[in-house]
C-alpha cells in the first residue's frame, strides 16, 4: 500500500468554471441559511444520464438529466414530501426514498417508503411501504445498491409495536414489477445487512439493547447464522463492510493495531482476521470501491484534512485519483460514482471553505468537465480559511479540531472569537469540510473554534468511550483547553469570546459560562439540553430499553452528580448574557429543556434572549427561520463582545 495526501502521477486536461468576481459586499446572511442545491449526483451505469437531489420551488425532487444536452426533468414527491436518497438500479431506472412533513413539524421525517421511476419519467410507482402493500414496515436498501437478474435488495423492518425495533427481513425485489420473495431474515433487532458480490446475504449486524455489538455470518443462502464477533463477550468492535472480489474475504473495520480505527482482512473459510491498515490519529472514515463495486481500492481517513491510502496503488481507479487529486491541490476530492467500464466518473472537489463541486471525467478524451456546484452562490475565496489544529488536553490527551478565520484574516491576532461545539456528542465529530455555521460567523469578523473533544467519534473507540459519564465534566474540560490554547496562540482576544452549539453543544455553552464565568462573555444555546435529569423523562430517547439504557451508559444514575451538572440548577454561577433557541416540534430535546432554563434565568434576573419557533425540530429547517436566527446570533454576539463585523 501507498499513503498519499496530495500526490499524483496522471495529468489531466480540465475544463473549469470562470470564478465569480470578488465584491467587497458583506456575503448575506441568508446565503449561508439556503439549503444545499445540489446534492449526490450519480452517473447511471451506461453513462447516458445523470441523477441527482436538487432544490426546486424549495423542495428536494430527484433530477434525472439527459448529458447529451443536459436536459431532463425533475422527480416530485407527494404534496409536503421531498426526496432522501436515491439508486440507479438499471442504466434506465432509479429507485429513491423520501420524507414528508408531519404534523406542524416543518422538516420532512423519512418514511421508509421506496419508489420508482425511469429516466423517461414512465414506470413511476411505489414499490415498498405502505402506501405501495399496505405493509407498516420501514422499508431501505442493502448498500451498495447491487442488482442482480432484474432484482435488488432491501431491507424491511416491521413495525411490531415494540419500541426497541423488529428482526428485519431481506427481501430481493424485482425493480420493474416490485414483486418480493425474503432471502433472510436477521437474527437480532435492527440489523443491517452486507451482501457478497453474487448478491448473497452474508453478514448481519447491530448493537443491542446493551449497547454491544454482535455480528453473525451465514456460509451462503439458507445457511445458519452464526455469531463470530461479540463485543459483549469481549470481542474487539467490528462491522463488516463488503467482499473481496472472489467473496472469499470480507473487509471489516476494525479496532487496528493502534486501538484508533482500522481496516482488516476476515477470511470467510478459516475466520482468521488480519489488519492490513491502522489509522494513528484518525480512524476509517470511508472505502473507494473499484467501478465495477466489486472489491476495494483505496480508504480515507481524516486525521486533519482528508487522508487516502492506496489497497491497490496499480488499480486504475487508484491512478486516477492520484491524478484529480494533483489537479485540485490542497482539496478533498472523491470518486462519488462511475460507469460499470470506468469510462466516465463523476468526482467531487470541496474543502473547508469551498461547499463542493461535482466534475465529469471523460477517460476517451482525458478530461474533467464542470457538472454542478452544490452551493452555486458561494464564492470559495470570499470563505474563511480552515486549517486543522491539534493540543494536548490537560491530562494530555491528544485533541484535534479546527479554527475558521475571517475572510482575509488569516494571519491576524486578538480577534473576537466564537467556540463553536458540535452535538451528538458521542460518535459525532467535526470535519474538515465547509460548514455553513461557523463560515456565517467567519464572515461576520469572528475567528471559530472547533475541537473534536473527548466522546467524539472519528478517533477510535476508546476516545469515545473516554467521555462516558464526563457530561459538564472533562469533556467540558476539553473546550476550556482549546478555547485557552486559542489564547495562548494569541488568535483570540481574552475578552471577546463566546461559546455558542447546538443540541449537545448548547449545553456544553451554558455549562461553559456556568464553569468558567470569567472566560466568555456570551453563550447561544442552540436546542440544548440544560437539566440532564430531564432527560431520563422526556424527549424520544428514554421510550425505549435501549435509549434508557444509553443514558445510563452514558451520563450515569446518579442523580446528584446529574444535577450539579446541569446549568439549569446553577444559573447563580452565570455572569454572561445568554441566548436560547428553541425548536417547538423537538422530539429529541423537547421545548422543555429551553422553558426550565428560562424560567431560572428569569427567577435569577440574568439577561437572555429566547427565541421559540414553533415549527421547528431538532435544528431550524426553514430557511426563512435559519436566516431570522443568524441575524438574531450576530447582533447578539455583538453586543455581547462589543465586536463589529467588517
Amino acid at each position: 500500500m501507498v499513503s498519499i495526501r496530495w500526490l499524483a502521477n496522471v495529468t489531466l486536461a480540465l475544463a473549469l468554471a470562470t470564478p465569480c468576481a470578488h465584491g467587497a459586499a458583506e456575503v448575506p446572511l441568508a446565503d449561508f441559511a439556503r439549503h444545499q442545491q445540489y446534492d449526490d449526483v450519480q452517473i447511471s451505469p451506461d453513462g447516458e444520464h445523470l441523477a441527482a437531489i436538487s432544490i426546486v420551488d424549495d423542495t428536494r425532487m430527484l433530477s434525472l438529466i439527459r448529458l447529451s444536452d443536459m436536459k431532463g426533468f425533475n422527480v416530485k414527491p407527494r404534496d409536503g414530501g421531498e426526496v432522501v436518497e436515491f439508486w440507479w438500479v438499471s442504466p434506465t431506472r432509479v429507485f429513491y426514498s423520501i420524507a414528508e412533513r408531519t404534523g406542524a413539524l416543518v422538516q420532512p421525517t423519512h418514511m421508509g417508503e421506496l419508489y420508482a421511476v425511469n429516466v423517461d419519467g414512465s414506470g413511476k410507482r411505489a414499490m415498498a411501504g405502505y402506501r405501495a402493500d399496505g405493509e407498516w414496515s420501514f422499508a431501505d436498501m442493502v448498500r451498495p445498491a447491487q442488482v442482480i437478474d432484474g432484482r435488488v435488495l432491501i431491507a424491511r423492518y416491521r413495525w411490531n409495536g415494540s419500541t426497541d425495533g423488529s428482526h428485519p427481513s431481506a427481501m430481493r425485489m424485482d425493480i420493474a414489477s416490485g414483486a418480493e420473495k425474503e432471502v433472510a431474515v436477521a437474527p437480532i433487532r435492527n440489523a443491517a445487512f452486507v451482501a457478497d458480490n453474487d448478491g448473497e446475504v452474508r453478514f448481519a449486524y447491530a448493537d443491542g439493547t446493551d449497547h454491544k455489538r454482535r455480528v453473525y455470518h451465514r456460509l451462503k443462502a439458507g445457511s445458519e447464522w452464526q455469531l463470530v464477533f461479540d463485543e459483549s463477550k469481549g470481542d474487539a468492535l467490528m462491522r463488516p463492510l463488503a467482499f473481496t472480489r472472489d467473496n472469499r474475504v470480507a473487509w471489516f473495520e476494525c479496532p487496528g493495531s493502534h486501538g484508533v480505527g482500522g481496516l482488516c482482512r476476515w477470511d470467510v473459510e478459516t475466520r482468521k482476521l488480519a489488519t492490513l491498515w491502522s489509522g494513528k490519529e484518525a480512524e476509517l472514515d470511508g472505502l473507494v470501491r473499484s467501478f465495477d463495486r466489486k472489491d476495494i481500492v483505496a480508504l480515507r481517513s481524516m486525521p486533519g484534512r482528508s487522508a487516502v491510502t492506496l489497497v491497490d496503488k496499480e488499480a486504475p481507479e487508484s491512478k486516477l485519483l492520484v491524478g484529480l487529486m494533483q489537479q485540485f491541490p490542497g482539496e478533498d476530492v472523491q470518486i462519488t460514482s462511475s460507469t460499470i467500464d470506468g469510462k466516465k466518473v463523476v468526482f467531487l472537489v470541496s474543502s473547508g471553505r469551498d461547499p463542493g463541486t461535482y466534475y465529469l471525467f471523460d477517460a476517451d478524451s482525458r478530461k474533467a468537465s464542470l457538472l454542478l456546484a452544490r452551493r452555486p452562490w458561494i464564492d470559495p475565496a470570499r470563505m474563511g480559511v480552515v486549517e486543522p489544529i491539534t493540543l494536548a488536553a490537560r491530562d494530555g490527551l491528544a485533541l484535534h479540531g479546527y479554527l475558521t478565520m475571517p475572510p482575509g484574516k488569516q494571519e491576524a491576532k486578538g480577534l473576537p472569537m466564537v467556540v463553536y461545539v458540535h452535538g451528538g456528542p458521542y460518535g459525532v465529530r467535526d470535519y474538515w469540510e465547509f460548514d455553513p455555521y461557523a463560515q456565517m460567523l467567519a464572515s461576520r469578523g469572528y475567528a471559530v473554534l472547533q475541537v473534536n473533544f473527548r466522546g467524539s467519534g472519528g478517533y477510535g473507540d476508546a476516545f469515545m468511550k473516554a467521555g462516558f459519564h464526563e457530561w459538564g465534566a472533562k469533556m467540558q474540560d476539553d473546550v476550556t483547553d482549546a478555547t485557552r490554547w486559542a489564547i495562548a496562540q494569541g488568535t483570540a482576544d481574552p475578552k471577546r469570546i463566546c461559546i455558542f452549539g447546538g443540541s449537545y453543544g448548547g449545553y456544553a455553552a451554558l455549562q461553559g459560562v456556568v464553569r468558567e464565568p470569567d472566560l466568555y462573555r456570551c453563550a447561544i444555546g442552540y436546542v440544548g439540553v440544560y437539566d440532564l435529569n430531564l432527560m431520563y423523562s422526556r424527549g424520544d430517547i428514554p421510550q425505549s430499553m435501549y435509549g434508557d439504557n444509553y443514558l445510563k451508559m452514558v451520563l450515569g444514575e446518579d442523580q446528584a452528580v446529574l444535577r450539579a451538572r446541569s446549568p439549569a440548577a446553577n444559573v447563580d454561577r452565570i455572569k454572561a448574557p445568554v441566548m436560547l433557541i428553541v425548536g417547538g416540534q423537538d422530539k429529541r430535546v423537547p421545548p422543555v429543556q429551553g422553558q426550565t432554563l428560562r424560567a431560572a434565568l428569569g427567577k435569577a434576573g440574568i439577561e437572555h434572549e429566547w427565541l421559540y419557533q414553533r415549527t421547528e425540530g431538532h435544528g431550524f429547517y426553514d430557511e426563512k427561520n435559519a436566516e431570522d436566527m443568524f441575524a438574531k446570533m450576530v447582533a447578539f454576539l455583538e453586543r455581547s463582545t462589543g465586536s463589529v463585523a467588517p
